[in-house]
Formats: C-alpha cells, sequence, structure tokens
C-alpha cells in the first residue's frame, strides 16, 4: 500500500515540477528540459529529479547549476501546490537512458546495415 502512495506522490510531484520549471523559471542558463521521473524515498524526504536536458555538455552542466541555485525556490512553489507535511528534499540528476537508447539504436542500425550488405 505504501509503494503505491509513494509512486502516486512521485508522479504528482514530476508534474508540478515540470509546470514550475516550465512556467515560473525565468533564468537564461535554463534550456529545454524535460522532467523523465521522480524516484521518493518511502519516508518523503528525498526526490531525485530525473532530467533530459536538450544541448551540449556545457549547457547541461549551466542547467544543472541554475536548477541547483533555484532548489529553494522550486521546493517552495512545490509546497504551495502539494499539500503534503514536509516537501521532500529536491536533487537533480541527469538521465542518461535517452542518450543510451538511441546509441543503442544507432549501433543496432549499423549491424543491420553490415548484415544487408553481406
Amino acid at each position: 500500500m505504501a509503494k503505491i502512495r509513494v509512486g502516486r506522490v512521485g508522479e504528482q510531484i514530476k508534474k508540478e515540477i515540470s509546470q514550475i520549471i516550465q512556467s515560473e523559471l525565468k533564468d537564461p542558463r535554463i534550456g529545454f528540459i524535460t522532467v523523465t521521473g521522480v524516484d521518493v524515498t518511502n519516508d518523503f524526504s528525498q526526490a531525485k529529479i530525473f532530467l533530459s536536458v536538450l544541448g551540449s555538455d556545457d549547457q547541461k552542466e549551466a542547467t544543472l547549476k541554475a536548477l541547483a541555485r533555484s532548489t529553494g525556490f522550486i521546493r517552495s512553489e512545490l509546497g504551495k501546490r502539494i499539500r503534503m507535511r514536509k516537501v521532500p528534499e529536491l536533487l537533480f540528476k541527469f538521465d542518461a537512458s535517452i542518450d543510451y537508447g538511441s546509441k543503442i539504436e544507432s549501433l543496432l542500425t549499423q549491424i543491420n546495415e553490415e548484415n544487408a550488405n553481406l
């Protein structure tokens, strides 16, 4: 039963943080961000927010630094939007699964082309 609640809270946090980043933050260092997932601990003390950022590695690092600086604002906005006793600590991480998936897809395409030429 607790896992269901943790999942629901994680999805709600994901939705609200996406809206906060897109509409409320005015930092020019923050580029095109997609919130891909949220992992919340069972006691709701921490939430890892996984992000996919479009751009170069330097732009990704600048985006992560900008989000780290605005964590307090995002957390306060989240507290206003979600009724929780304690708003979890936010940790922003890059989601490498999209890059990994595209790399695997390109390798499979390359293998298929080599097999077609044989």
